[in-house]
């Protein structure tokens, strides 16, 4: 998405968990806990990834979409797939997404990434008399 950014990436924190779970040092009990709302969002608004599950390797993850932010209101907390969060970027101002995969199998559950979206950190729209960005303060205007 276009408007992404403050992104945070959480590979490294699942690389070590897995680390732990594969040495015994973690049991797949502690890890395998999806609630039963989490494996429903992944079935209804999840989008299916064509990457195994790292536990039971029998399962393909789906990733869930979770957003946060005060002009969400009541719709704060809720998972939405790809094309609503398109849609809610280009109107809202700023909202937060978590992005979770989910294996609907054997509960396994981590948080992949976090970032912000909305046009608040959208660029400047061009001018549309000359084609150019608008000046800058420190900047002179071109003509």
């Amino acid at each position: 998405m276009r408007t992404q950014r403050q992104v945070v990436d959480y590979a490294l924190q699942r690389r070590a968990l897995l680390r732990e779970v594969y040495a015994g040092h973690v049991g797949t009990y502690e890890v395998c806990d999806a609630s039963s709302y989490l494996k429903t969002a992944a079935r209804y608004h999840g989008e299916a990834t064509e990457q195994l599950c790292p536990i039971c390797r029998r399962e393909f993850l789906t990733q869930v979409h979770y957003i946060y932010g005060d002009e969400l209101k009541q719709s704060a907390g809720q998972a939405r797939s790809r094309a609503e969060l398109a849609k809610l970027a280009t109107s809202l101002r700023e909202f937060q997404v978590y992005v979770v995969e989910v294996c609907r199998g054997c509960s396994w559950n981590h948080l992949v990434e976090q970032f912000l979206l909305g046009t608040a950190g959208a660029p400047a729209p061009e001018d549309v008399t000359t084609g150019s960005l608008p000046a800058s303060p420190g900047r002179a205007a071109t003509a």
